[in-house]
């Protein structure tokens, strides 16, 4: 993968554009608080149906708390973004390939020295995932991981919730209510929905990847998830010990939005006690 300068719209936001196995993606990004210079900076990886959009004002609320800065952007297929192309399909590995190939790119096309700024990072769900597939292979270039309801392997109820998803998709009022936030609202959904509902995808797991993360991690999710059981970030402390817990009463797939303020704080808590970029 190679990658172009960054095209900005206004001074905060733009576009980048990345090529991926020959092919050219233009993601949208924004910076928050990019004036705190020095400052950690958080990069915000949304779920399967997010976008820089979706996220709303929460990334700059958190920043506020933690005193630093962030970077949110929508990866190909969602938002603003490159959809994908007609009839594509994402391959099993789709999650690996964004954290091994495409956030470091991204990072380096924006001028971050993932080396020496060690960025922390934030996930929700799939972008949970990446989060932790990106520490395990980049261990030196992230200071923390924070995952939100993030997924290491595949759980008869997420595909379930999932399936009922497409349902809502198709018959409900889903659909409408996606495509404010994605140019093409259907690339974005069957991206995410015909991957997970692929058979073969049963057997995705990265519970082997995970031992390889040096950093802290502060794993959380709503007791109430109805797309994964607690197993998910159980599982995470099982095989990388330093990780801390955070289960969530009163609180279903998306902690950032069911409560806010406890995740809020919990976040800039997390970043408060680690080591500042060059310490380490």
């Amino acid at each position: 993968m190679t990658a172009a300068p960054a095209h900005q719209a206004d001074e905060d936001a733009g576009w980048v554009d990345l090529h991926e196995q020959g092919r050219p993606q233009r993601l949208e990004y924004r910076w928050l608080s990019p004036q705190r210079r020095g400052a950690p900076l958080l990069v915000f990886l949304h779920e399967g149906l997010g976008s820089v959009s979706m996220w709303k004002d929460w990334p700059q609320q958190v920043c506020e708390a933690a005193g630093c800065r962030g970077l949110v952007y929508s990866r190909h297929g969602y938002g603003r973004s490159t959809p994908l192309a007609a009839g594509e399909k994402r391959a099993a590995d789709f999650m690996h390939r964004e954290a091994e190939e495409v956030l470091p790119e991204l990072l380096a096309a924006l001028g971050v020295d993932a080396g020496r700024d060690r960025p922390v990072l934030f996930g929700h769900s799939d972008g949970g995932s990446i989060a932790l597939l990106y520490a395990a292979r980049h261990p030196a270039a992230v200071a923390g991981v924070v995952v939100a309801a993030p997924h290491i392997f595949v759980e008869a109820r997420t595909v379930d919730h999932i399936r009922l998803a497409r349902q809502a998709y198709q018959e409900g009022g889903l659909r409408e209510r996606l495509a404010r936030h994605h140019d093409d609202v259907d690339s974005a959904f069957r991206g995410w929905n015909d991957i997970w509902l692929d058979p073969g995808f049963a057997q995705w797991d990265l519970r082997t990847r995970l031992p390889a993360i040096a950093c802290p991690v502060l794993a959380m999710q709503g007791i109430d998830d109805e797309y994964g059981t607690l197993a998910q970030i159980r599982g995470i402390r099982d095989a990388a010990p330093q990780t801390q817990l955070l289960e969530i009463p009163d609180c279903r797939h998306s902690p950032h939005k069911d409560q806010p303020a406890t995740v809020i704080q919990a976040i800039a808590g997390f970043i408060g006690a680690l080591d500042p970029p060059g310490r380490h």
